[in-house]
């Protein structure tokens, strides 16, 4: 299993650029094998730039990177050229958002999302073919048409061919894209071994049958929940904010099939009321809702020495890639243990 770092964002005042360079520099001194940048409140491409400059075999992905708020081509040219320099360690990690988001935030079109984002992964690839190899460019389909590339505007080809394209997906139909068309999976944070092993891998096997794909050539990267902490009173902020991240998402309908897939339909329910109910308190009474049996499902709650082999138990047969989602404050050094045995194990 390959441990993996999201990029931190960078401290109010300071210099971005040398932040997050530094950021990759750690992450590759530490053992870790990718970092990934998340597109929220900026660009999702351009810290990952430092950080291929900064770094030699580190790994660069985006997770995510919205990919209804741009179209094929143009993203097409952002991957093609972090591809050429990073010298060929893109992950070009891709997301649907929502479509609040994509019609009233980003002003483009929503509709079908998964269809979409099919031909949008298969729309990327025919240009990227075309750039490789000086094909006609002729891709034509419901939603994205490309049939124009003069040499003018064809970038040079990448000796390290395209970037691997992984998709975020939580519902069987776009988790069936990633399989069909992808090289990997971003499963979303709020899972569980069960609904990984029962539901999410048989969908994603569904559709790497349909395309013919190899499964030994596929990689799920998994974010996944963790609580812990070098002392009694960190572990204890720990679990607290990871019962109310649980809360958070279990308050959202489109997530409760996971709720629902261990009997919690109920719990679902009562979030989802409760985070409508106003009341600046209404996140902690959520989060209280969250009990030992549920927070120990969705999370890994383990001290620091024992985390890596918590982690390797629970989905060392599921995932390839693992990365800490910890949403509390901690010091970065609290996952090297973990990270080494994780790297031991690999």
């Amino acid at each position: 299993m390959y441990v993996d770092m999201k990029l931190a964002k960078p401290a109010p005042g300071t210099t971005s650029l040398d932040g997050l360079a530094q950021e990759g520099r750690r992450a590759e001194r530490d053992g870790y094998a990718a970092v990934w940048s998340a597109e929220s409140s900026g660009d999702p491409f351009l810290p990952l730039v430092p950080a291929a400059q900064s770094t030699g075999n580190l790994m660069l992905g985006t997770a995510v990177a919205v990919a209804f708020a741009r179209n094929p081509m143009s993203l097409a040219y952002t991957a093609h050229h972090l591809q050429l320099l990073s010298g060929g360690r893109l992950l070009l990690g891709l997301g649907s958002q929502v479509r609040s988001h994509i019609e009233r935030r980003f002003g483009m079109p929503w509709s079908n999302p998964a269809p979409r984002m099919r031909e949008f992964v298969e729309a990327l690839r025919a240009i990227w073919t075309a750039w490789q190899t000086g094909a006609e460019l002729d891709f034509r389909g419901e939603f994205y048409t490309h049939t124009l590339m003069t040499p003018f505007f064809a970038p040079e080809p990448s000796l390290w061919g395209p970037p691997k394209v992984y998709l975020a997906a939580l519902g069987d139909r776009m988790t069936e894209v990633a399989g069909a068309v992808c090289d990997g999976l971003l499963p979303h944070p709020f899972t569980t071994e069960r609904f990984l092993r029962e539901r999410t891998l048989p969908t994603l096997a569904k559709g790497m049958s349909e395309s013919d794909r190899d499964p030994a050539e596929f990689s799920v990267s998994l974010s996944g929940l963790v609580a812990t902490g070098a002392t009694e009173q960190d572990m204890a902020r720990a679990v607290a904010a990871v019962r109310r991240q649980i809360a958070f998402y279990g308050s959202t309908p489109a997530y409760q099939s996971v709720l629902a897939s261990h009997g919690w339909e109920d719990l679902g329910h009562e979030l989802t009321t409760l985070s409508k109910s106003g009341g600046d308190d209404r996140w902690q009474r959520m989060g209280d809702l969250i009990d030992d049996d549920v927070l120990n499902t969705f999370a890994v709650v383990a001290e620091p020495d024992r985390l890596g082999a918590a982690v390797r138990n629970r989905f060392g047969d599921l995932v390839q890639r693992f990365s800490f989602y910890a949403p509390y404050d901690h010091d970065p050094a609290i996952w090297l243990p973990a990270v080494a045995e994780l790297n031991r194990s690999r």
